[in-house]
């Protein structure tokens, strides 16, 4: 089991990594990556037994982001969220669950924020409403955060 632990989490950081850099350079993350992640974030939940909870999680994660994509284009009539981030959300969801949804928000935000800041600073001209920034890699990384918590934490994570 520890080898198809180990086996999967190598493969779920390369997958992040290569959805990180897609999306640094084209601001999209493609479907031939996000949607096997969510099907192998299901069937790794099948074999340790939270396939039901992870399966709602991963819808509870791409409503979210979807409602709030079509929110702001109702709003403001632009599109701040793609739906490439709303099935990396999804894969989330599949891989670590709905308690870790908000903790892979919490760190993809904050660490956004703090890559504006630091860039703003370092330019001298802080961002507007209007910049844009890729937010695949911050809930990459929110994401990997989680599942390295979830699968390598000290047990404090519910199983089911």
């Amino acid at each position: 089991m520890d080898f198809l632990l180990h086996l999967a989490t190598l493969c779920l950081i390369g997958v992040l990594s290569v959805l990180s850099w897609i999306d640094l350079k084209s601001f999209r993350l493609p479907d031939i990556f996000t949607l096997p992640l969510i099907a192998a974030g299901l069937g790794v939940s099948l074999i340790l037994g939270t396939l039901l909870l992870h399966l709602v999680a991963a819808l509870i994660g791409y409503g979210f982001f979807f409602a709030m994509e079509q929110f702001y284009l109702r709003v403001r009539g632009l599109h701040a969220l793609g739906r490439g981030d709303a099935k990396l959300l999804a894969a989330g969801g599949a891989w670590c669950g709905p308690y870790l949804l908000p903790l892979i928000l919490l760190i993809a935000s904050a660490s956004a924020l703090l890559y504006i800041i630091t860039l703003g600073a370092i330019r001298g001209q802080m961002p507007s409403a209007m910049t844009r920034i890729a937010l695949g890699p911050w809930l990459a990384l929110g994401f990997a955060v989680c599942w390295i918590f979830r699968a390598y934490g000290p047990g404090l994570y519910p199983v089911a």
